[in-house]
């Protein structure tokens, strides 16, 4: 049968007809009868559609490998409770992530003194790194991130080229990083 015989095909007759012969061309004519059902689901419980578009391409995955397992009678109520499951656990795990992230800042609340001591500790060990670079990377560094001076202000001030300027800026933050990392280290 050609793609046009197959439109007039019931969902239970092309829904059997998959399972008989595990021809994804039937299931794929079946998913896109409801694809705008599916949009419209998803934008409805995500709100976004780009988040929509790649929850509809995810949950016809989880169509093709759910009709393995389980018997379907009612195809486009059942594909409607897959999608409204599949938005609302994206959610749920969007939430998740969310008290997470609450938690994680009511632990900074809940312990200022000692998150102030590290803050200072990261301070001082900066401080004393910074000392270590070449002139020519401190000076930049110092003017870009202590200063808030920009490349053109730095270039002006130091007779550096721009190009001298972002490269000193992108040694020297390299190179402090790998002095702080050492110095943790050498610490523990």
């Amino acid at each position: 049968m050609n793609k046009n015989e197959l439109k007039h095909i019931s969902d239970q007759e092309l829904l059997a007809r998959f399972k008989q012969t595990n021809d994804n061309r039937l299931l794929g004519i079946l998913l896109q009868r409801y694809t705008l059902l599916l949009l419209g689901v998803c934008m409805k419980h995500l709100k976004n559609e780009e988040v929509a578009k790649d929850a509809v391409q995810q949950i016809f995955l989880k169509v093709i490998h759910e009709l393995q397992r389980y018997p379907v009678q009612y195809f486009k109520s059942w594909l409607y409770m897959v999608a409204r499951n599949y938005c609302l656990m994206q959610l749920r795990k969007h939430e998740e992530k969310n008290i997470a992230d609450f938690k994680d800042n009511i632990a900074d609340e809940e312990f200022p003194l000692q998150r102030e001591i590290e803050k200072q500790k990261m301070i001082s060990l900066l401080e004393t790194s910074l000392q270590e670079l070449n002139d020519d990377q401190k000076t930049c560094i110092t003017f870009f991130y202590l200063e808030k001076k920009s490349y053109q202000q730095i270039s002006a001030q130091t007779g550096f080229s721009l190009m001298q300027v972002k490269s000193y800026i992108q040694n020297g933050k390299r190179n402090l990083k790998l002095l702080v990392e050492r110095k943790l280290r050498d610490k523990q």
